[in-house]
């Protein structure tokens, strides 16, 4: 395998909330070969989806075209002989992103009688219909002997896995009733490429087990059945249903299925990596080392530091998404953190302005003015000035993730008189979300972990050159911004390269396929100290917010 280094390629497949891309890298160079997009048609059409009550599903089906339309259309780009020399692909998935399914790994809504249930499909990240079943769990940990929740910030979030399955099975007989165990969307799209989705054998991963599913080495694996089922006995039995061992991300599934390999004309010796999430992928993409703070910037944040266990392995970090070791690099342990709402918070101001134009004006009017209103904004925003009694935003439009999680927060605003205009809102959403980040990056310091960099990858990070500018300026931290556009989906082709046996660990991955930086912003030294101050303002703002809301 060594002598043919310079022919191998690995595929990097990267679930995200709108849409799926697959990337065809240079195991070698970390050239990118062959790239595709696929945007989920039932989620773009709003089906299964209820914002009024935060609940957001999508269908495995969109998943399973997605992933069948992205590998043929990245795989016709280069020459033939590029795909008979993929080794490896391995998969990143938004999550929690969990999925009901039966005894044979289906998610139930690929079965005819559950195929328009909701709670049969994929519970998105995002959905905060748990929010009284986390804090049910919170209770109960607290005073329980051993506190499952110390490892992933001493706060149980609705985002997470128990929360959604006690959730679900609260909520839907049927499901109660059909539903033999519970599979995160990365495992279950990894398991799929295998031909093996017994739930009881496929690989899990521990990226997704640990920050999650309050999964520890120290619990012998997940939560005590005694504690689950005293927490609602619907939930009895399914800790056998579900796993006890975990694997990190540069570890192989499986190898392709030959029904796989035919239906997409690859080898039948592909190596199928172990999945994680976006997140930590897009961190290993971006070339993470111990201590860097990388922000995977999209519609929300996740935010990514590894460090040595011996260095920080001691600390129980308050208010995080957890800590893990090998979760995101293995040997070291990973941490997480993020915002609910970063890109979301953006759209949902472009769509306040917008949808009257729509209903007014007709789609032609809304699309070319929703094409043009951010950049535009940004523009406006840019030439402002930051003064002390500028307005004045939380970021919470979508809860509060970290740190502390509450998602039944919600964003406020302060500061608005009769010459408040549309730019000087969106400044003040824009300065929210990075006052959001302040938050995060000071609770690490606080908890003994230093910060020594910052990397931002993602479509805010490569887009939005003012709203980097305003995070640099509100961290007093310099920000360098990886060159490559699909940094998660080359983190999973980085994995998928371990895997397969190419590259001997992820460090030297890295050095062969990482793509390096494209861009850098500093902090402006005359607007720091008025940051300074309007953050404070933030603070006492959420303050009155949490504590009157």
């Amino acid at each position: 395998m060594k002598n043919k280094l310079t022919d191998l390629y690995t595929i990097g497949i990267d679930y995200g909330t709108d849409s799926v891309r697959a990337l065809v890298v240079n195991t070698r160079t970390g050239e990118s070969v062959g790239t595709a997009v696929h945007y989920y048609a039932r989620w773009k059409k709003g089906l299964y989806c209820e914002a009024e009550v935060s609940q957001f599903r999508q269908h495995p089906l969109d998943y399973l075209e997605g992933l069948e339309s992205v590998m043929k259309g990245a795989l016709a780009e280069p020459p033939a002989e590029v795909r008979q020399n993929v080794v490896g692909m391995s998969v990143d998935t938004t999550g929690s992103t969990p999925v009901a399914v039966d005894r044979a790994g289906t998610p139930l809504a690929l079965l005819p009688e559950f195929a328009e249930n909701p709670s049969g499909m994929f519970i998105l990240w995002k959905d905060h219909t748990a929010n009284a079943e986390a804090e049910e769990i919170n209770q109960l940990a607290h005073r329980w002997d051993v506190d499952f929740t110390k490892y992933v910030g001493g706060i149980y979030s609705s985002e997470w896995y128990w929360a959604k399955i006690l959730r679900t099975l609260r909520a839907d007989p049927s499901i109660r009733e059909k539903a033999f165990s519970w599979v995160e969307h990365c495992d279950w799209i990894s398991a799929v490429l295998t031909g093996n989705t017994d739930p009881l054998t496929m690989n899990r991963s521990r990226c997704a087990a640990g920050h999650k599913a309050m999964w520890h080495n120290e619990f012998d694996g997940l939560p005590s059945e005694e504690f689950l089922t005293k927490l609602d006995p619907l939930l009895s039995g399914l800790r056998e249903r579900l796993y006890t061992d975990t694997h990190t991300s540069d570890q192989a599934m499986g190898t392709i299925s030959p029904e796989w390999a035919e239906k997409l004309s690859l080898p039948q010796n592909v190596v199928i990596g172990v999945g994680a999430f976006d997140a930590h992928m897009g961190a290993v993409g971006a070339e993470i080392e111990p201590y860097a703070f990388v922000r995977v910037m999209g519609t929300s944040t996740c935010d990514m530091l590894v460090a040595p266990n011996e260095e920080i392995g001691h600390l129980l970090i308050r208010g995080i998404c957890g800590q893990v070791d090998g979760s995101i690099i293995p040997g070291m342990l990973g941490t997480e953190a993020g915002q609910s709402a970063y890109g979301d918070y953006y759209a949902w101001f472009q769509k306040i302005i917008t949808e009257p134009v729509r209903e007014l004006l007709g789609d032609e009017a809304a699309d070319k003015l929703s094409e043009k209103l951010i950049p535009h904004l940004s523009e406006k925003a840019a030439k402002l000035p930051v003064t002390e009694n500028d307005p004045v935003a939380t970021d919470w439009i979508n809860g509060r993730r970290t740190p502390d999680a509450n998602h039944t927060l919600k964003a406020t605003l302060t500061g608005l008189n009769l010459g408040t205009d549309a730019v000087m809102l969106f400044k003040a959403i824009v300065e929210a979300t990075a006052f959001g980040s302040k938050a995060i990056v000071d609770r690490f310091i606080q908890e003994g972990v230093p910060i020594k960099q910052v990397i931002a990858i993602g479509g805010v990070a490569k887009k939005s050159p003012f709203v980097m500018q305003t995070l640099s300026d509100v961290l007093d931290m310099p920000i360098r911004v990886a060159s490559s556009d699909q940094a998660c989906a080359l983190g999973a082709a980085m994995n998928a390269a371990v895997a397969a046996g190419v590259h001997a660990d992820l460090a030297a991955a890295q050095k062969a396929m990482g793509s390096g930086f494209d861009e850098s912003y500093s902090p402006d030294p005359e607007k720091v100290p008025i940051y300074q101050n309007l953050y404070a303002r933030y603070q006492s703002l959420g303050k009155f917010t949490e504590n009157n809301g």
